[in-house]
């Protein structure tokens, strides 16, 4: 049997790691391959869904090395994590002797790198952001800042040395497969797998909530039965432009009184009415609810359509939002604009939604127009092409090919 560590700087108990990573490795270990996770845990998150997360990879049979993940002081607390990454995973492999490193950019990656220049073992680098630059196209790193242009120049080096030592890369759009064979360190001999963020399409169905379900769930959220919902999914900031979102919803808002703006975010409330002052927009007019992973479904259900608009920069390319699968999957068009990975040519492929050109007040009303006119296609199509792009059998079937690809000629035979 083929071991596999897999290394995340995402907790397990986190929502990336519900539904990233967990789903394909039940998958694949269902295929023969035996996984240990490692990875970093927030503590609140952690005490949490500890025991949910524990019994859910038991039953798949996947170990799971939990450590604790550090905030403070920056940078310093980094480079404390990357220390104990590396100490237990070099332990793990002297215990278990690993086939094969499978990791995520940017901190996972170095120890994978590292892993695999000082033991041989062979290295999945899963390229789901261009790390360096999503850090600094996200004001994360500020560039002008000396100690931050080093960290940068630092990662894109190790980037780039990971490139070069892989046996094998994962990407999550077409539009970073181009990029990334465009590079100089990239060899036609690496086998490259283009598998972008899936959707669980047995827990995002919309046909699990009846009317009667969504008229209670309306009642608890003080929705009225003829009220219009326009939904956002995940976390704001970074990339995330909340402004325009508001200013957005802001004008259907004016089109249409009876619209309601339903943010499923874990941010804070005060946060978000905030922004929604700055644009005069009635604070009854904002619902924010915190949700786990099995609660979005029922909420996204209530939704007529989903907004979220991303900055267009480099790193974006590379970028496949996981609300996207999750969105369509439960028959929902979305609002967007150009810049983050396929999405718009999903969008345009499958008539899914409408792609701005630009985030300006003229864009803006030709959307309101369109969300009104309610001229896009129906919920089952919508469904049906997330199943097409975003399925996660399919998925896991990619995994497994370059799997194989790497690890067939390490191990006697796939048990």
């Amino acid at each position: 049997m083929t071991r596999v560590l897999f290394i995340s700087y995402d907790g397990m108990t986190d929502p990336l790691g519900q539904s990233q990573v967990i789903p394909y490795l039940t998958g694949l270990s269902k295929l023969g391959y035996d996984f240990t996770i490692l990875s970093c845990e927030k503590s609140a998150n952690y005490l949490l869904h500890k025991n949910e997360i524990e019994n859910l990879l038991h039953s798949a049979a996947i170990k799971w090395v939990p450590i604790a993940y550090h905030k403070k002081p920056p940078v310093f607390s980094t480079v404390y994590d990357v220390i104990q990454l590396y100490e237990k995973a070099r332990k793990l492999h002297l215990q278990i002797t690993f086939d094969m490193v499978h990791t995520r950019p940017g901190i996972p990656a170095l120890i994978g790198l590292k892993m695999k220049k000082k033991f041989g073992i062979k290295f999945l680098n899963d390229i789901r952001e261009f790390y360096a630059d999503s850090r600094a196209d996200g004001d994360i790193w500020n560039l002008e800042n000396f100690f931050y242009k080093k960290i940068y120049r630092f990662f894109k080096q190790k980037e780039s040395e990971a490139v070069t030592k892989s046996d094998g890369i994962v990407c999550l759009t077409y539009s970073a497969e181009k990029i990334i064979k465009s590079w100089p360190e990239y060899k036609l001999s690496i086998p490259l797998q283009v598998i972008p963020c899936s959707v669980d399409l047995n827990l995002f169905n919309p046909f699990h909530f009846d009317e009667e379900f969504k008229k209670h769930l309306r009642a608890d959220l003080h929705i009225k039965e003829n009220e219009f919902i326009v939904s956002y999914l995940g976390s704001v900031g970074s990339w995330y432009l909340i402004d325009e979102m508001i200013r957005f919803f802001k004008i259907i808002s004016d089109q249409n009184a009876k619209a309601k703006f339903l943010f499923i975010s874990p941010n804070a409330k005060t946060e978000i009415l905030r922004l929604a002052n700055k644009f005069n927009l009635d604070e009854k007019k904002i619902i924010v609810k915190k949700a786990t992973r099995k609660e979005v479904p029922a909420l996204l259900s209530l939704s007529e359509f989903a907004v979220f608009f991303i900055k267009p920069c480099y790193s974006k390319q590379s970028s496949s939002p996981t609300k996207h699968g999750e969105i369509m999957a439960m028959g929902i068009p979305v609002i967007t604009n150009r810049g983050a990975g396929d999405v718009a040519e999903i969008i345009t492929k499958y008539d899914s939604g409408m792609v701005l050109k630009e985030l300006n007040d003229n864009e803006f009303h030709k959307a309101a127009t369109f969300i009104s006119s309610e001229s896009f296609t129906n919920k089952n199509c919508i469904r049906h092409a997330a199943k097409e792009f975003y399925d996660l059998k399919s998925a896991v079937e990619k995994y497994k090919t370059i799997y194989d690809q790497i690890c067939i000629f390490n191990s006697n035979q796939i048990e």
